[in-house]
C-alpha cells in the first residue's frame, strides 16, 4: 500500500508536471532527505531531547498530583482545575509566556512540553487509580498490610493499563509540543528546520525534515508500547 502510494504520488507530480517547489516528487525528497540527513539527524537529537525531558517531567508531576488528589477531596478540587485549565489553554499563546519568563533554551522549551503532557498522565493515573477493586483493599486491611504495601501491591498494578494508556497519549504530544516550542523561538531543532526550508522555498526539504519528525513521534509512542510489553505482560 506504501509503495502504491509512493507511485502515485510520483504519478501525479509527472503528469501534471508539478514544480518542485509545490510539490516535489519522492525522488527527490529521498533525495534531500539522504543530502540533509547529518543535519536533520541533529535537529532530531536537540527536539528528542526536549521532548524526552519535557515527558519525563510531566510524568513526574502528573503522577505526583494524581496521588496527592486520589488521597484527598480538597486537592482534587484545587489541583484537577488547574490541569484542565492548562490542557484547554492554546499551546501557541502559554509558549511566549514560558519564554518570556525562562528563555529560549532547553529547559523552557521542555517546560512547553511538560505543560502538554501533565493533563494525560494526571488524568489517566487518576482514573487508574480510581479503579482499584475496594474488595481487594479491604482484604488487605483485614490481614494488616500497611498502606504503603497495599498501594504497591493493589493500586499500583490496577492503575497500570490507565497509566500506560495516557503515557502513549503524552508520549506522541511530547513532539508536538517540542515542535511548537521550537516554531515559536526559531532556535534549533526539526521544528526549526521545517519553518526554515518552507520559508526560503526548500519545498523537499522541508519534506525530509517531515519525515523525520514523524519517524521521531513514531519512536517516542513505541517506547511506552515497548514497556508496557516487557513490564506488565511479560
Amino acid at each position: 500500500m506504501f509503495a502504491g502510494l509512493l507511485a502515485a504520488w510520483q504519478g501525479a507530480v509527472v503528469y501534471y508536471d508539478l514544480p518542485s517547489v509545490i510539490l516535489p516528487s519522492p525522488v527527490e525528497v529521498g533525495t534531500a532527505l539522504v543530502d540533509a540527513s547529518p543535519m536533520l539527524l541533529r535537529d532530531a537529537a536537540v527536539t528528542g531531547a526536549t521532548a524526552g525531558i519535557g515527558l519525563a517531567v510531566g510524568c513526574v508531576v502528573g503522577a505526583a498530583l494524581a496521588f496527592a488528589m486520589i488521597h484527598s477531596r480538597t486537592a482534587t478540587n484545587t489541583i484537577l482545575p488547574v490541569v484542565v485549565a492548562l490542557r484547554i489553554a492554546p499551546l501557541v499563546a502559554i509558549a511566549p509566556l514560558l519564554f518570556l519568563w525562562f528563555g529560549r533554551g532547553v529547559p523552557a522549551r521542555a517546560l512547553v512540553v511538560a505543560t502538554l503532557t501533565v493533563f494525560p498522565i494526571t488524568v489517566a493515573t487518576l482514573d487508574g487509580l480510581r479503579k482499584t477493586p475496594r474488595s481487594h483493599l479491604e482484604l488487605l486491611e483485614t490481614v494488616g498490610a500497611s498502606k504503603t504495601a497495599a498501594f504497591v501491591h493493589v493500586r499500583v498494578p490496577a492503575a497500570a493499563p490507565s497509566v500506560f494508556a495516557g503515557l502513549k497519549i503524552a508520549a506522541t504530544l511530547s513532539v508536538v509540543g517540542a515542535i511548537v516550542a521550537e516554531f515559536v523561538t526559531l532556535t534549533a531543532g526539526i521544528g526549526y528546520r521545517v519553518f526554515e526550508t518552507a520559508a526560503y522555498l526548500r519545498t523537499a526539504e522541508t519534506y525530509a525534515a517531515l519525515v523525520v519528525l514523524s519517524l521521531l513521534g513514531i519512536g517516542f509512542y513505541l517506547v511506552p508500547v515497548a514497556i508496557e510489553r516487557i513490564v506488565w505482560n511479560p
